[in-house]
Parts: structure tokens; C-alpha cells; sequence
């Protein structure tokens, strides 16, 4: 009985996400709508589609479980940083400028707006190499995560677990593209928001209560700078690592800023209603399930074993699973769901950026130089490499499950880390400062790959270092926190010293936050009586009127 209770809550959630897709299906036979939904998605639906791709497994079992057994409670604060940084300011500094812009230039993709933005097929060519190249890590340390529960709750072997799940959001993208990934976003988003607040209060339930947890969290320790043991550390405001807490924040809170798959859902917001309203749902949204799993995690020394080295037994990521695996088979039920929604939203995402990435930045222009490739020929291009990378991703995570050094944070923040490290300060200043050069973009691309690259590479080998500083930013975390900090710091300075020369044709990119539009009263009121400044058609219009006028004068008087 225990099991048909998970068997059948998987049958149902199967059953919609490919009925969504093949729903969909219709709308995903050009470019435009395979890849932005044709531009038209509401705001629910973005602000749905922001959150579930950036949440995922990868945050309930890899960064819940090794961060909330690092920090304790103190953990909190990622989840709260996500929130306001990475969820409320991203949509406030980045919404409206990305979706405008983009569509002034015809961009579908960030590599194409780098080339658009800069005047550089190179940058471009570059980009999306970058893309295809780190999206498989992260992609790979979701099937991690969501397999690990599964062996849990229904002791399937972890292959099969990645096979499958791999199979089933391919299905679901090829058939719907963008559309169906929204609203399957949607879907998966409304069980995350129910399932972590259930989780929650079943695991403090299990030792009396938050009060009482909190209370048995307070007497495990820990040796802190000089020898001295800090009691009380996992359940005080700022846990017993401070420095190593900001890193983590300001890696996965601002990182997102310049991760295309996150990026890539401001290009298709419908209106300007979407954003104000996407901007407040995303952040209750993030407030709520990453702030969930970060204090979820935060109880992990509870129920886990520690080894000699002060690790958990089993590693990070069995923290969360042996949380778990005692609940109701309801409630694990709830979580498989839970995760497996967070999990697929986010792989779709993935998949979907850097599918259209490679197929529309890279084999179209390399390959396809003297006649561009026809629309249905992009769009099963597409399909082609969502297959491919869903499969390379696959066998990746199946390989790298038995390896004792990369566990699915390290994974991530490698990513992370080399994705928003090269791309974060170009894409930003790109919206806002006209002067901005390729050169600069070209740095940030060098500094993201190659300090994310070093500390994978040091962390591989095993390397120490005897300078605090160095062992610091050799933890990919930290590596990547640093890269975007540089990339911040650096652009507007060779911006001063090398500035952009083609300014006639940057000055034609951003008229268009310029162009002026008019409201009805609904949008906007005022106490004095209004005069409308015309638009840009209206004065073509007027002028054009005032010149026909002219001429009938003329002739009358002749």
C-alpha cells in the first residue's frame, strides 16, 4: 500500500507534464515560439518560471544538506538572499531594460545579444561554447540530487532514476518548447511552495516541535579560530563561518544575474503588468521555498552521522535524505514530487537554453555563413540537441556518482561560478552604459573561466595552500563569488580607459528606452489637465498629415 501511494502520485505528475507538452505543441513551430513563447507569457507564469529554474534538487539535497550542516540555522540567509538579491533586484534592475532592449534587437538568446550589443559574431561564437560547456555540470548535479531521493523512497538503482527522469522532461520539451516548460513551471512551482512548508513541519515534529529542535541544535558545537569551541554555533544569528556564509550568498543571490537559462525569461515577458507583478511573486516565491531549504537544512547535524574529518557520513548530500527517510509514505511521497518538480523545471530550462544557444549562436553562424538556416530546420535543431544534451548530461551524472571528490554543490558552484563570472558584468553594464567595449567583455569572459577553472582544477588534484586567502577562494563557492565581484570592479575601468568607438550605432540601440509611448488614464492620472507628448508614429503620422494638407492648400489656390 505504502508503496502504490508513490507510485501513483508519480503516475499523475508524469501524466501532466506530457499532456502539457503535447498541449503545447502548436506554439513551438518557429523560432520565436519555441524559444520565447512567442514573447507572450503572463506574469504568473514568468514569475513561476524564474523561480522553479532557479531552485531545484540541487538546492533541497546539495546546498540544503552541506551548507545547513556548514552554517546551521544561519544558513537561513541564502535562502533569504536569493530572495531580495537574487530574485527582487534581478527583476527590478534587469526586467524591464532585458525585455526592451532584446526586443529592439531581435535577440532570443544572450550569446546573440552580445554579438548584437557589441558588434561581435565572435563574442557570440565564444559565448555559447561557454554555455553548452558548463550548463552540462549543472545539469548533471540535478539528476544527482533527485536520483539520491529516489533510491530512498523506492530503492530503484540510481541509473535507472537518471534515465528516466531524463527521458521525461525530454519528452515534454521537444513536443511544447518554452510554453510548455511555463506552464509546467507553473505546475511544479504550486507543489514546491505546498511540499516544503508539509516537509518542514513533519521533520521539526519528529523531536517535539521547533522550539525543542532548536533547542537540541543549540548543544552541538564546534571549534572555531584558536582553538575555541563555539556552543551553540549551528543555531545562533550568524553560524560559526561567517566569511564562508557571504561567499555562498553572494554566489547563488547575484550569480543568477548572469546565468542565461535565468536571464533568458525576461526576453519573453508579455507587458509591463508581468513585471511589476513577476517581480512580487518570485520574491515570495523564493522567500518561501529556497528560505524553506536552507532551514530545513539547517537541522541536518540532527539526524546525520559525523565521520572523523567532521563530514557527514555518507557525504553533503546524504544529509537531506537521511532527514527523510523516515516520514509517512505520504509525506515522502510529497517530497519525490516536490523535488522531482524542482529538479525537471530547472533541467528544462537548461536544456531549452543551451539547445537554442548552440543551434542559433553557433551552428547557424559557423556553419550556415552564406544562407541562414530556415525556421523548421532551427527548431529541429533544437530538438536534435536537447535529445544530446539531456543524454551527455545523463551519463555524466551517472559517472560522476561514484566519484569520492566532485559531490553536486561542488558541481554547481563550478557552473555558477564560470557562467555568471563571464557574463554577469556584460550583460548588466550592456543595459545600462553605452561606452562599454567588446574588450571588456572579452576580459570577463577570460576571468570567469579562468578562476573558476583554477579552483576546479586545484580542488581535483587535491591542492593545499598554506596562505589563508588562497585556500579561500580555492573552494569553487568562493572562486566564482570572486570572479563576479572582479568582473564588476574592472568593467567600468577598462570602460574609462578603452571605451566603445562605434557610439552612432550604440546611440541607435538605446533609443529605445527613449521612444515615448502614451497611456490611458487606467495606467496613469493627474489633478492638472494632461498634454500628451507624441510618439514616435504619431509625429510620422502628423507630419505626414500636415505635408498632405499642404499640398491640397497648393492646389486650391492654383
Amino acid at each position: 500500500m505504502d508503496m502504490f501511494i508513490k507510485i501513483l502520485f508519480l503516475v499523475i505528475f508524469f501524466g501532466v507534464m506530457i499532456g502539457v507538452g503535447i498541449y503545447c505543441r502548436k506554439q513551438a513551430t518557429d523560432v520565436n515560439g519555441f524559444v520565447l513563447g512567442n514573447r507572450s507569457v503572463g506574469p504568473w507564469l514568468t514569475a513561476f518560471a524564474f523561480g522553479t529554474s532557479y531552485f531545484s534538487a540541487v538546492i533541497f539535497v546539495g546546498y540544503a544538506g552541506q551548507f545547513g550542516w556548514r552554517f546551521g540555522l544561519a544558513s537561513t540567509w541564502i535562502g533569504l538572499g536569493n530572495a531580495f538579491i537574487g530574485s527582487l533586484l534581478a527583476w527590478n534592475i534587469l526586467g524591464r531594460r532585458t525585455r526592451v532592449m532584446t526586443q529592439h534587437i531581435d535577440s532570443a538568446t544572450m550569446p546573440d545579444f552580445f554579438a548584437k550589443r557589441y558588434n561581435s559574431n565572435a563574442l557570440k561564437i565564444a559565448s555559447a561554447v561557454i554555455i553548452f560547456l558548463f550548463l552540462i555540470p549543472y545539469t548533471a548535479s540535478l539528476y544527482n540530487g533527485l536520483s539520491r531521493l529516489f533510491e530512498m523512497a523506492f530503492h530503484i538503482p540510481y541509473a535507472y532514476c537518471v534515465i528516466a527522469m531524463a527521458v521525461l522532461t525530454g519528452v515534454y520539451v521537444v513536443l511544447g518548447g518554452y510554453m510548455a516548460t511555463a506552464i509546467n513551471d507553473f505546475i511544479q512551482g504550486i507543489i514546491m511552495l505546498f511540499g516544503i512548508v508539509a516537509v518542514i513541519a513533519a521533520v521539526l515534529n519528529i523531536n517535539g516541535g521547533l522550539q525543542a529542535t532548536i533547542g537540541l541544535l543549540s548543544q552541538e558545537s564546534v571549534e572555531v579560530a584558536n582553538g575555541i569551541e563555539f556552543k551553540g554555533a549551528f543555531a545562533s544569528f550568524f553560524g560559526p563561518d561567517i566569511w564562508g556564509l557571504i561567499g555562498v550568498v553572494i554566489l547563488t543571490s547575484l550569480g543568477t544575474w548572469g546565468l542565461p537559462q535565468m536571464v533568458q525569461k525576461f526576453y519573453a515577458i508579455k507587458s509591463e503588468k508581468s513585471i511589476s507583478t513577476g517581480t512580487i511573486v518570485s520574491t515570495i516565491f523564493a522567500i518561501i521555498v529556497a528560505g524553506g531549504c536552507y532551514f530545513l537544512g539547517g537541522f541536518g547535524r540532527l539526524f546525520g552521522e559525523m565521520g572523523a574529518d567532521g563530514k557527514p557520513v555518507g557525504g553533503y548530500d546524504s544529509v537531506i535524505p537521511k532527514m527523510l527517510e523516515n516520514l509517512s509514505p505520504v509525506l515522502i511521497g510529497i517530497v519525490v514530487i516536490l523535488v522531482l518538480s524542482a529538479s525537471m523545471s530547472t533541467l528544462s530550462s537548461l536544456v531549452l537554453t543551451s539547445s537554442s544557444v548552440l543551434t542559433m549562436d553557433f551552428i547557424d553562424p559557423v556553419f550556415f555563413k552564406k544562407k541562414a538556416m530556415e525556421e523548421k530546420k532551427k527548431v529541429l535543431c533544437m530538438r536534435v540537441f536537447i535529445v544530446f544534451f539531456i543524454a551527455i548530461s545523463a551519463v555524466i551524472a551517472i559517472v560522476q556518482a561514484n566519484s569520492p571528490v566532485l559531490f553536486i554543490s561542488q558541481m554547481m558552484g563550478v557552473s555558477w561560478g564560470a557562467l555568471a563570472g563571464a557574463f554577469l558584468a556584460p550583460f548588466m553594464y550592456g543595459l545600462y552604459m553605452k561606452k562599454v567595449s567588446k574588450t571588456a567583455v572579452w576580459v570577463n569572459f577570460v576571468l570567469g573561466i579562468g578562476i573558476s577553472g583554477a579552483s576546479f582544477v586545484c580542488n581535483l588534484a587535491g591542492v593545499k595552500f598554506d596562505n589563508a586567502v588562497l585556500e579561500y577562494f580555492k573552494s569553487p563557492i568562493n572562486a566564482g563569488m570572486l570572479a563576479m565581484i572582479l568582473g564588476i570592479v574592472i568593467t567600468p575601468i577598462i570602460t574609462f580607459i578603452a571605451p566603445a568607438k562605434d557610439m552612432d550605432r550604440v546611440e541607435k540601440i538605446f533609443a529605445c528606452y527613449d521612444k515615448k509611448i502614451t497611456v490611458s488614464y487606467k495606467q496613469a492620472i493627474s489633478g492638472d489637465e494632461v498634454t500628451e507628448e507624441p510618439t514616435v508614429e504619431t509625429k510620422a503620422e502628423n507630419t505626414a498629415s500636415k505635408k498632405a494638407d499642404n499640398k491640397t492648400n497648393s492646389k486650391k489656390r492654383k
